[in-house]
């Protein structure tokens, strides 16, 4: 099987990005933006009531 030799400007690529994906969202402004605050992490499991190795034992090491 041939290649095809049809070649596309950057005009008709232009064209045939917009027919896939649309338009870009608008630019978001910095007076629009905001500061992020971290979180704690998630915690996978309750904190241990009472001794920590009572817990490996009761539990497994995780």
């Amino acid at each position: 099987m041939s290649e095809p030799t049809e070649s596309f400007t950057d005009e008709e690529y232009a064209f045939l990005r917009h027919v896939r994906f649309g338009e870009l969202p608008p630019a978001v402004r910095p007076e629009e933006q905001v500061a992020l605050t971290e979180t704690d992490p998630r915690r996978d499991r309750p904190e241990p009531a009472g001794d920590p190795d009572e817990w490996t034992l009761r539990h497994g090491a995780g």
